[in-house]
């Protein structure tokens, strides 16, 4: 009776130790079956082939994910973009103004528009009578002389003064201009007769003031009379400091 239940107990032993076994394989099992995704399986050191080299460990930046083509494309440096050509200069003569306050107002108003401007003093373009002569001589006797000289070289046109601050001069033409007297001047030297002078008849007229600016845009003559300009006249740049 004992000896039975000794075999008995025996059998159950050896049955809960095989499915212990069987149970533990499967464990097993699954866990190599079903690794963790991003987790390198842990290898027995007898698990590892003998001619096989130990793996490197994998550095960090080795880790990193490579950009995409869209984000190395968006880090490139951009070129710098094409800038305009400039704009040439444009340049003009605003005058006469009718005095110096008028060209200083017309100053102040353009300083701030321009990129260069100049203040200008001309002489006034006005008509003036010319008039050819021989200063007066040392009396009436030396001026009959000398007009019988510039009659015999051809020169008919004169006159001798009879009177007043100029008398025993000669008058040789009056013009109305100057290039007519300097003319008349040119052909008596020639003949001979170096003391003749050509002299404009009258007060010079007074200076014009005028304004040269350099700017980028056209300058209308609208523009120019509402400073106070008579003409606006396009100029050289390179006539304006």
């Amino acid at each position: 009776m004992f000896a039975r239940a000794l075999i008995v107990l025996l059998v159950v032993l050896n049955i809960g130790v095989a499915a212990w076994w069987v149970a533990r394989s499967d464990a097993t099992s699954a866990a190599t079956a079903a690794p963790v995704v991003g987790v390198e399986r842990l290898q027995l050191l007898r698990e590892v082939p003998r001619h096989a080299a130990p793996k490197p460990p994998i550095p960090p930046s080795a880790a990193q994910p490579s950009p995409s083509p869209a984000t190395a494309v968006a880090t490139e440096p951009s070129s710098p973009a094409a800038t305009a050509p400039p704009v040439p200069e444009q340049c003009y003569a605003l005058g006469p103004f009718a005095d110096a306050a008028a060209s200083e107002a017309a100053r102040k108003r353009l300083q701030p528009q321009v990129s260069r401007l100049h203040v200008r003093a001309a002489a006034a373009v006005q008509p003036r009578d010319w008039r050819v002569w021989l200063p007066p001589l040392a009396d009436r006797a030396a001026a009959q002389a000398m007009a019988a000289r510039i009659s015999a070289a051809g020169f008919n046109d004169y006159f001798i003064v009879a009177a007043g601050d100029e008398a025993n001069s000669i008058a040789l033409g009056r013009y109305r201009s100057e290039d007519s007297a300097r003319r008349r001047e040119a052909a008596l030297h020639a003949g001979g007769f170096t003391d003749v002078q050509a002299q404009a008849l009258g007060a010079a007229p007074p200076s014009q003031a005028w304004l040269d600016v350099a700017v980028a845009t056209p300058f209308a003559a609208a523009e120019g009379k509402a400073l106070g300009a008579a003409r606006v006249e396009s100029i050289d740049c390179k006539s304006v400091p």
